[in-house]
This record gives C-alpha cells, structure tokens and sequence, in this order.
C-alpha cells in the first residue's frame, strides 16, 4: 500500500512534532499548517490525501475549516482534538469529519486510523465505483458509478461517510450488520469511538433519507445488534 500524503494542522507545537516525527518515522510524506486559513490553502493547493485536524485553531474553529473544505472536496478528515464531549465530536462529524480521536492519543492508534482510512480510499475506488451499477429501494437510487444517491428526484445531499454507510446497507439489503461489522467496514476498526460515531452518523443519514424519522421506512434499528435496510415491496 502506498504511504498516503496527510496534512498536518496541530498549532501546539509538541503535538505537531509527535505527530510529525511519527509519520516520518513511519515514510509518511507531510505538510503542516497551524492555522484555519493556512490549512484550507494548502488542501487546496495540495490536495493531501488526508487532513489530521485539530479543533483548537487560533484563526478560527476547526469545524468551520472542515465546513469550508466540505463544500469543494470528500478527502478524508481525522480529527485529533483535546475536546472529548459529545457535542464537541458530534459537531466536527455533522459538519463532515471521518474521524475523531481524543488527546492524549497512542500512536499505534493514530497509525492504525491513518491504515484504516487508506483501505477505505481503496475500497472506494475499487468497490463502490464499479460501472453499470444502479441500486434502486422503493423512491431511493443509488449510482455507485457517479457515487450519487437520489430519493425520488431529488439528489441526497450526503456526507462522504454517510454515502459509505448507504452503500454499505444497500449493498447488503435486507441483511442485519452488527456494529462491529459496519465499524470494521468504514473506518477498519472497531473502538469505542467508532460505535458512538456510527450512531450519530446513522442518526443523520436518516434525517435525509426518511420522510418520518420516527417512523424509519428505509433504515431498521436492531437495538444492541446493528442497523438493516428493509426492502421495499
């Protein structure tokens, strides 16, 4: 597997120097940014493969600088911050993160998410986008090839981790997948940061997928199993 390009946006210089020594310990090729504005030129200017993210900017807060970034490009955002409510990690996926980790951190874990996350570019680039291949579940559409998902005739407006975990259950109609074999799927792990994350971001792709979120047509919930897709009609 070919070492991916990550930029690195940490304004605490300790953290930056771990973070970078481990990447370059390990033949990762890196770019470094300690500010918002700063990190959204050189995503724009570089296209890394992946951003490591802190929240705690001096210019501005990380969820606006993933705010911005989500509305020209999907590359894979992992967010290492000190904040450790939910509200906070909710915050940063909502506004189109992939990942989170707590500090402190190990670094076999951070190695281990940037891994994860290099098999799910592959998986999207080998799996997901295979030609001639249209899913269709009652109103909803899914284009694997153009990587778009529609209910009736309108284009869902989705997360690139939500369009993984449509593609997931889609993929699977009808099927009960656990939250181990969903987590191992999208982000190749299965931490307990993973399992919180899943709810949350199933919790959004059913705002845009169900008319009546209280009422799921699409999207079943197997309360301590995992999450299926029902088959419509």
């Amino acid at each position: 597997m070919n070492k991916a390009s990550i930029l690195v946006v940490e304004d605490d210089a300790p953290v930056r120097n771990l973070i970078t020594t481990t990447l370059k310990t390990h033949e990762y090729r890196y770019l470094t940014a300690t500010t918002g504005e700063t990190a959204i030129m050189e995503a724009s200017c570089h296209n890394p493969d992946i951003i490591l993210l802190d929240l705690g900017l001096p210019d501005m807060d990380g969820v606006e600088v993933i705010q911005r970034i989500r509305t020209w490009s999907n590359l894979p955002i992992i967010v290492i911050s000190a904040r450790s409510e939910d509200s906070d990690k909710i915050a940063a996926l909502d506004a189109g993160a992939d990942d989170y980790l707590t500090k402190p951190f190990s670094v076999e874990e951070l190695l281990a998410r940037l891994r994860a996350t290099q098999r799910r570019l592959s998986v999207v680039q080998n799996e997901y986008l295979t030609v001639d291949s249209v899913f269709t579940n009652g109103e909803l559409r899914v284009d694997y090839a153009a990587g778009c998902a529609y209910l009736g005739e309108e284009e869902l407006h989705l997360t690139p981790i939500e369009y993984k975990l449509l593609c997931l259950l889609s993929k699977n109609v009808g099927k009960v997948l656990t939250h181990t074999f969903i987590t191992q799927k999208i982000w190749g792990s299965s931490w307990d940061n993973d399992i919180a994350s899943l709810r949350v971001f199933m919790a959004t792709l059913r705002k845009k997928l169900e008319n009546r979120p209280d009422s799921p047509q699409y999207i079943q919930t197997h309360i301590g199993v995992g999450y299926r897709m029902v088959k419509i009609g």
